[in-house]
């Protein structure tokens, strides 16, 4: 049984992730997104999309990145007018 990284839960149905040649164990998405992935620099909420980044610094959206003085970044989607959108099953 596999054992959590974040939370230190045993779990019979872990899931496995590598990044950059290491491997740690999660139970569930959130303690994978709260180990994994990298806060806003302007709001600190977990970036779990795309994101913005500028000279390194990460950010949610390009509207914290321009709260913060970043004039250059916009987001990369499109207009809702032209995403067509996804079937769910």
């Amino acid at each position: 049984m596999a054992r959590c990284a974040t939370c230190g839960n045993e779990y019979d149905k872990c899931m496995e992730i590598t990044i950059a040649g290491a491997t740690q164990s999660f139970d569930c998405f959130e303690c994978a997104i709260y180990s994994l992935a990298p806060c806003c620099a302007h709001c600190n909420c977990r970036i779990i999309g795309h994101g913005v980044e500028s000279e390194g610094v990460m950010f949610c959206c390009a509207h914290c990145a321009h709260e913060t003085g970043q004039s250059d970044l916009r987001d990369r989607a499109e207009s809702r007018d032209t995403v067509t959108p996804v079937e769910h099953r």
